[in-house]
């Protein structure tokens, strides 16, 4: 997926920086979707905040305004990830977050039992937490999009009424919201981790303390797919 820097061989899914200890992580095409959806869903978020919370709607106003900001930017959500399925490395990646394996379960029974120990947690390139929140807000942002159009287009799915569609879309953008908030302070938590998604590189020493596996995986070449960085 990503080439050695100072290397021509390509190792999989992450290359490593030999003369300065750093491990590539996640390619450009990688960051920039992550980016951009992190982008979008914030649009999306403060649109819906400043049209859901009166106090907020008062001091902005230009509903309007607001409406199509949040109805433009909730429709583009997907496309920075259509856009990544033309990265091989970002494909790659999804692979592995739809693989769960033996270790993740390991990883989440220690979560259950409050054991923090990263020799407790062992995980790949992604761990069991971040698996289940790819796959979470993946769906999440599908239904949000699917009772938006009921909102957005009355009548299309008479089936279904515009106040159910309200009712489900109010109530996940708040699961939505916690859950992305969640997530933002676990990456402040972790200052490597905001580097790898800023630069595309993490420390060795990182890596093996906290992704073992997935050094191991691309020492061994035992990761089933290989792509070239883009």
């Amino acid at each position: 997926m990503r080439s050695t820097a100072g290397s021509t061989a390509q190792t999989g899914t992450a290359t490593r920086s030999e003369h300065d200890g750093r491990v590539r992580r996640f390619s450009t095409a990688e960051r920039m979707v992550h980016r951009a959806t992190g982008y979008l869903m914030l649009v999306c978020l403060v649109s819906a905040a400043c049209l859901y919370l009166g106090p907020l709607a008062q001091l902005v106003g230009r509903r309007y305004l607001m409406i199509t900001v949040h109805e433009w930017s909730g429709i583009s959500l997907p496309l920075p990830f259509l856009l990544g399925l033309f990265s091989p490395a970002f494909r790659a990646d999804l692979r592995r977050l739809n693989r769960f394996a033996v270790y993740d379960r390991q990883w989440l029974r220690a979560v259950r039992r409050r054991r923090t120990s990263p020799e407790a947690r062992p995980a790949g390139k992604f761990n069991a937490g971040q698996k289940l929140y790819a796959g979470w807000i993946a769906g999440a942002v599908l239904v949000m999009m699917f009772t938006g159009l009921l909102m957005w287009f009355m009548g299309l799915l008479p089936a279904i009424s515009r106040t159910s569609a309200i009712f489900v879309h109010d109530l996940l953008a708040w699961a939505i919201t916690i859950v992305v908030l969640g997530h933002m302070r676990k990456a402040f938590e972790d200052p490597e981790a905001r580097l790898g998604m800023r630069t595309g590189y993490v420390s060795r020493s990182w890596a093996q303390r906290y992704h073992s596996r997935w050094l191991r995986e691309e020492r061994d070449g035992s990761v089933g797919e290989r792509a070239d960085e883009v």
